[in-house]
């Protein structure tokens, strides 16, 4: 007479379901830090315009000083606050600018801006606007 051994092999439902609930909670813990990832894109996004703002207030001024600060098409804008410097770049639809003070530095006039996404006034970014072209 032969005896036949026969072996399983694979997982048992306990096995199965503890796996389930271990990815369960390792999900539960990790889901609020991707959550709010949107609203550090936003804080992101809000302080790149601002670096953008502030680049072209430079620029422009840089343009204006060297055409004596006579307006001229594509070289010299006039600015006069920080609500002028938002037509230096392009993409401010979503955007608001508010300026918070304006000081004269070595004659020239510069005003402290805040930018904010327009939907959230809570995410705000600062940027220096120089006057020019007056």
């Amino acid at each position: 007479m032969r005896t036949i051994s026969t072996s399983h092999s694979g997982f048992t439902l306990i096995e199965l379901i503890m796996v389930i609930v271990i990815l369960g909670i390792l999900a539960a813990t990790a889901m609020p830090k991707f959550v709010d990832l949107s609203s550090d894109a936003d804080a992101a996004a809000v302080k790149g315009i601002a670096g953008a703002l502030s680049s072209a207030s430079s620029i422009n001024f840089s343009g204006c000083a060297v055409k004596g600060h006579t307006p001229a098409a594509g070289v010299c804008v006039t600015v006069d606050n920080c609500d002028d410097v938002a037509g230096l770049v392009n993409g401010m639809d979503d955007y608001s600018i508010t300026s918070t003070a304006i000081s004269t530095s070595n004659g020239i006039e510069k005003s402290d801006c805040e930018v904010h996404k327009t939907a959230d006034a809570t995410i705000t970014a600062n940027f220096l606007a120089i006057t020019a072209g007056n």
